[in-house]
């Protein structure tokens, strides 16, 4: 047993990993396109604000490990969360080697769900769907921390997008109409200096806030192995070296080494980038400026942090692609590649049932050859 929670932790790293290339694109691809950074500064810079936003708070990771599975209903076993991850990391290659920017959150969500339906024998409650407490922090379950943020995020990030896009339009052509010195530091060449410095800022901002959010998961993860395993008597008697694994808190605490190491894990997975999915997001769907890139990177790590606040594990992906869809329409509504967004909302809709599916389908799989 102490095995296969070690192989449980070693494939959630992995998928851990995988989540940082896979979605490094999330948090540069707009100051790689603008020509703020190079593609290798942009990496850097976002495997470094990544580890720090990593280590910054762990509401989310307690949303994965104890908010959206009743474990008093079904047995979350090491080998169940193994599927879980094998479909979530399965779906995330699939939609790299397509260069289509899907969510690994609803990817990790979907194979989480699909692995303990298929545990519990199609019962559907083992699922938490909603439980509601007295403050929405305390609120668990898919409805409230899974469905309403999939739908509210990508909303939000493209009204947010058109709305900070639309201000600063609104001052240029403000400045622009006052004449002067001010017209002359509204134009087109001053703009892109200015912004290309403010983006610098605004890409840290949003590196941030994807590891706020992102790493999180992966720890969700390993803290509920961790907790199943040691529910479950695996870890009454751990060889010396196997200490660490013992939980040091509260039942729902995640312990340091787990924050460490996916931290660190997520930032060198980023470190490899993912080209793919940057060429889809900074380039296919709308052309971008420095002040587009500023406005759309900044629209959407406000809407990451405030969810990471409330332990809500949402699309750092959704976001930030609908906050570039707001940048675009804002500027204009023509200029927005329909046939490109079309494939990326596809990518949305599928990737909850199609980590859910081969998880589900391992799960039973492994169940036939018991």
């Amino acid at each position: 047993m102490l095995t296969l929670l070690l192989l449980v932790i070693f494939v959630a790293l992995i998928f851990e990993f995988v989540n940082g290339f896979h979605d490094t694109a999330n948090s540069i691809a707009t100051v790689v396109a603008t020509k703020v950074l190079t593609p290798t500064q942009a990496v850097i810079l976002a495997a470094a604000t990544n580890l720090v936003g990593a280590l910054s708070g762990t509401a989310v990771a307690k949303t994965i490990s104890s908010g959206l599975v009743d474990t008093g209903v079904v047995n979350i076993s090491s080998e169940v969360l193994i599927c879980a991850l094998t479909g979530a990391i399965v779906w995330n290659l699939i939609t790299w080697a397509l260069g289509l920017p899907s969510s690994s959150s609803h990817a990790l969500i979907g194979g989480l769900c699909g692995a303990a339906l298929a545990a519990g024998h199609n019962n559907p409650d083992v699922l938490i769907w909603s439980k509601t407490a007295v403050v929405w922090t305390e609120s668990k379950g898919l409805l409230w921390k899974v469905v309403i943020p999939m739908v509210s995020s990508p909303v939000a990030g493209f009204v947010l997008g058109i709305l900070i896009m639309g201000g600063l339009m609104a001052i240029i052509s403000g400045m622009n109409s006052a004449g002067g010195l001010l017209a002359r530091i509204s134009r087109p060449r001053w703009v892109n200096a200015v912004f290309g410095k403010a983006q610098l800022i605004s890409a840290g901002y949003m590196g941030f806030a994807h590891g706020s959010n992102d790493a999180q998961k992966t720890m969700g993860i390993i803290a509920l192995a961790i907790f199943t395993a040691n529910g479950a008597g695996t870890l009454d008697q751990l060889p010396q070296w196997a200490e660490f694994l013992r939980p040091h808190g509260g039942e729902k605490d995640i312990d340091t080494w787990v924050v460490l190491t996916c931290a660190l894990v997520m930032a060198l997975g980023t470190s490899v980038g993912g080209w793919r999915i940057i060429k889809t997001l900074g380039h296919k769907m709308v052309k971008l400026h420095p002040i587009n890139g500023f406005a759309a990177e900044t629209s959407s790590a406000t809407i990451l942090l405030t969810a990471a606040h409330f332990g809500m594990p949402v699309s750092t992906t959704h976001s930030i692609s609908t906050a570039i869809m707001g940048v675009g329409f804002a500027k204009n509504p023509h200029t927005l590649k329909l046939s490109v967004i079309e494939k990326i909302v596809w990518a949305w809709v599928l990737t909850i049932p199609a980590a859910g599916g081969v998880a589900w389908g391992m799960v039973n799989l492994m169940f036939l050859f018991q």
